[in-house]
């Protein structure tokens, strides 16, 4: 999950007041049908109850594709690999069609890296390197300056990093809602640059996590155009702090750094498409989705294996029970959302003319663990529709709120033209201690807390796609 989708949430939450949807229906909305809402209801309790699909399947999904296929890293084989699984899931699933459309990005991969404290107290140091980072060339030894966070490093004066490593040692904190990663993951965006500008031969930073474990996390940079690339990388917390109390004696600490990686042109792969055809409307769409790919150090199981599984069970839980909503349920399996969200771009931009034909989009890219709040960019005139698929999604332990959340980084490159959207937000309390690392394993995902997850996304995708109204796709860019 990039950092845009982050600050997304921080803006929306800050110019928006929080506040509990009403259900009271506006007079000129027409709402959903007793009916529509009393099959949600039955979609609900077939996914927490008897539904194999929900209780078993949607786990055999996540271990399949992180068993048979791993790591994903987009542009390399295993990510190839995933197509043809997703392809193949969907079809065994029965969405009646299958499809892919294509992707292209800057292909990065990793070789090797490593660190070490050369002086005053020689020690290994574990390090990842960060996502679209240069490589070093070979060693690279130089002097460390630590910065305790991205403003100290913005406010260091021109030229005091000459030939030095510049080290950013600020800690994420836990938050349920994970805001705690926008106030730290700048450091990993936006430090290599900075850095680079005051003369920084490369940039250490500590991981963008929040646990004690000795493997360091990854993640996306954003290289500025008007700085030198430099060589970055971050460091696992415990040898984060250990870097810290070396530096701490006050006397100079020298770090060899070795990564090899970097950029090797323009790689092709696709989006992986089910859809649950409609029926008055079949040209109308509802999206749900997660992103296929993920960083190489882990299986991806939870970033993002658990959200393409949890989509895929709730399409077709949908099919299974022999629903056919009025518009088309359009389940997205989405190419290269980690390093910048080409897959959501790509899926933007091959749809753009049909904006106002996407009643609503909706991702799942949190972890595995349980779903606890409901919230939505539509319409003004469109939250008493909101409103209705929020009591039915009650009963799962899940409120309805107005004013904050995001709609997550893939439906979001086709929100910033205007579209609609949902967002189902998942307890996020674990999702940083294994988010980017070689510990995002299938041993993270609680089988227990699934059903519940794809009982809501199918009761959204449902009443969204039976919703007699527009939520405001189209209406709401020309507002702008």
């Amino acid at each position: 999950m990039p950092l845009r989708t982050l600050l997304q949430t921080a803006i929306a939450t800050a110019l928006l007041a929080t506040a509990s949807v009403s259900a009271a229906p506006a007079a000129s909305e027409p709402l959903l049908s007793a009916r529509d809402l009393a099959t949600a209801a039955r979609l609900r309790g077939a996914a927490l109850a008897d539904d194999p699909l929900a209780r078993n399947g949607v786990f055999d999904l996540i271990e399949s594709i992180t068993t048979e296929i791993g790591q994903r890293l987009a542009g390399t084989p295993p990510a190839d690999r995933a197509v043809d699984w997703a392809v193949a899931k969907f079809k065994a699933l029965g969405y009646d069609k299958v499809y892919t459309e294509p992707v292209s990005f800057p292909l990065w991969t990793r070789e090797h890296e490593s660190a070490e404290v050369v002086a005053p107290y020689p020690q290994h140091l574990v390090v990842t390197a960060l996502g679209h980072s240069v490589g070093t060339d070979g060693p690279l030894e130089a002097e460390v300056v630590e910065f305790a966070s991205l403003d100290a490093l913005k406010a260091a004066q021109p030229g005091s990093l000459t030939g030095k490593i510049a080290y950013i040692s600020n800690r994420m904190q836990r938050f349920r809602d994970g805001h705690g990663y926008g106030m730290a993951v700048g450091a990993r965006a936006y430090g290599p640059s900075l850095a680079a500008r005051l003369g920084a031969r490369a940039l250490l930073i500590r991981s963008v996590g929040t646990d004690h474990d000795r493997l360091a996390h990854t993640g996306m940079l954003a290289y500025a155009a008007d700085a030198p690339k430099i060589p970055a990388a971050a460091l696992s917390n415990p040898y984060a702090d250990l870097l810290s109390h070396m530096l701490a004696r006050g006397k100079p600490v020298r770090v060899r750094l070795d990564l090899a990686c970097g950029e090797h042109g323009i790689a092709h792969s696709f989006n992986v498409i089910g859809e649950i055809a409609g029926s008055d409307k079949a040209d109308e769409v509802v999206t749900i989705g997660g992103h296929l790919d993920s960083w190489d150090l882990g299986t991806g199981a939870i970033d993002d294996a658990a959200g393409v599984a949890i989509t895929m069970a709730a399409g077709a839980l949908i099919h299974r029970l022999h629903l056919q909503p009025r518009r088309t349920i359009r389940v997205i399996a989405y190419m290269d959302e980690e390093s910048g969200g080409y897959g959501g771009r790509a899926y933007a931009d091959a749809h753009a003319a049909q904006l106002r034909q996407h009643q609503l989009g909706a991702e799942s890219d949190f972890g595995a663990d349980r779903i606890y709040e409901f919230n939505a960019g539509v319409k003004e005139s469109a939250w008493p529709v909101i409103a209705q698929i929020g009591q039915v999604l009650a009963p799962l332990g899940i409120a309805t709120v107005k004013g904050r959340g995001g709609a997550g980084e893939d439906p979001g490159e086709f929100v910033a033209k205007g579209m609609a959207w949902a967002s189902l937000a998942q307890d996020g309390t674990r999702y940083f201690d294994w988010h980017h690392t070689a510990n995002d394993t299938l041993d993270k995902v609680d089988p227990k807390a699934l059903p519940q997850q794809v009982a809501a996304y199918a009761v959204l995708a449902y009443l969204a796609a039976q919703a007699p109204g527009s939520f405001g796709s189209g209406e709401m860019a020309a507002k702008k």
